[in-house]
């Protein structure tokens, strides 16, 4: 993998870059839908690629190890080949898992046990096996195991929690750099930064982090129930240390004012389940705001879904005509939805780039973050 280092704004820390991988390149800032299982929820793969235009998208270790499996994974060729995906992806690591099923794990110095989700089945994730597993995968960038820590959460246990994920860290590049990719591509390892929302402690990870020069760097634990104030200053301090000349990766960030905001930090790639899940429940991101399409005001409303024709989908369908799917409970009113908001998300970080790379991204970015939080 390489990156380039584009453009750098006037008036913040805003970054605009080049990724390059073995499936293809990515330019930056960059939203990954996220693919938990081998798919994004509602899309099919050639509409990622020419309606959401999608360059990189998300899978989930702790998912697809427990489903289809590693054994059907390595037989088909990785996960790009079972599921027809020509692009990059990126594999977390099952970290967030193992903090989401606080009642099924249990985590030890050697890595954690857990109780699979699907039929209790017992099962353990060590930074090793876990590179194994993404190594089976296939994903062009793999996430090093970590454990998140929950908010709020005492100073004493992320201070405790981050030293393991630092430990956990050192054996994961350890046995990566010990293996080789399955199937003839360079995959590359990112680090994770930890630290909870205090500030000496997101200060020594990120030192820690950097120092192992890997060729590109994640912050975690910023999606757990933290104000949005907090987020940005862990951010703008981790930022401040993590180097210039490689990827800094946001995970499971958020609302478009969010990932906004944190452009402006010198974030460069994000990902979150928010605009696939909200679109199912009638949720809708458009340019100018934020819409509830289940609402009796959008009933009789036959404008297009973005009035800025941002989308694929909005000349298309007419807010009325989705408002009729949804409330009818019609499938493809789930998918129009999902399909809208992923290109919303699209749309919006390749015209920060855009915005970036011209120098205006300081105003328009003041401009844009009151457009898309309000509520229509």
């Amino acid at each position: 993998m390489k990156f380039t280092l584009q453009q750098k704004d006037k008036n913040s820390n805003a970054r605009a870059g080049l990724i390059e991988t073995a499936h293809g390149n990515i330019e930056t800032p960059i939203f990954m839908p996220v693919g938990t299982a081998g798919t994004v929820k509602a899309v099919q793969q050639r509409e990622l690629i020419n309606d959401v235009k999608a360059e990189i998208i998300l899978g989930n270790t702790y998912h697809l190890y427990l489903r289809p499996g590693t054994d059907l994974l390595k037989n088909a060729g990785g996960l790009h080949s079972f599921m027809n995906w020509k692009k990059p992806i990126l594999t977390d690591s099952g970290g967030y898992q193992v903090y989401s099923l606080a009642h099924r794990r249990k985590i030890k110095e050697d890595g954690v046990k857990f109780s699979s989700h699907i039929d209790g089945s017992k099962h353990f994730f060590s930074p090793e096996n876990v590179m194994d597993i993404q190594r089976i995968i296939g994903a062009d960038i793999v996430m090093a195991f970590d454990e998140c820590t929950p908010f709020p959460c005492e100073w004493s246990y992320a201070k405790k929690s981050m030293y393991l994920t630092h430990r956990w860290l050192t054996r994961c590049c350890s046995h990566f750099d010990k293996t080789e990719p399955h199937y003839g591509y360079s995959q590359s390892l990112f680090p994770i930064v930890q630290g909870s929302v205090y500030k000496e402690l997101r200060k020594e990870s990120a030192e820690v982090v950097a120092s192992f020069n890997r060729e590109g760097n994640a912050i975690g634990g910023l999606s757990v129930g933290e104000p949005d104030e907090i987020m940005y200053e862990m951010c703008d301090l981790v930022c401040s240390i993590l180097p210039d000349d490689k990827p800094r990766y946001l995970m499971g960030v958020g609302t478009p004012a969010n990932i906004l905001e944190n452009i402006a930090l010198g974030i460069d790639m994000f990902d979150c389940v928010m605009p696939t899940r909200n679109a199912r429940n009638g949720m809708l991101f458009t340019s100018e705001g934020i819409i509830n399409i289940r609402n009796e005001k959008w009933k009789s409303d036959l404008s297009p879904i973005d009035v800025s024709g941002t989308c694929y989908v909005d000349t298309a369908f007419s807010k009325a005509y989705l408002r009729h799917l949804m409330v009818s409970k019609e499938i493809l009113g789930a998918q129009i939805a999902t399909l809208h908001n992923l290109s919303f998300y699209l749309w919006l970080v390749k015209e920060a780039r855009k915005h970036i790379l011209n120098l205006t991204f300081g105003e328009w970015k003041t401009k844009m973050v009151k457009q898309v939080s309000q509520r229509l």
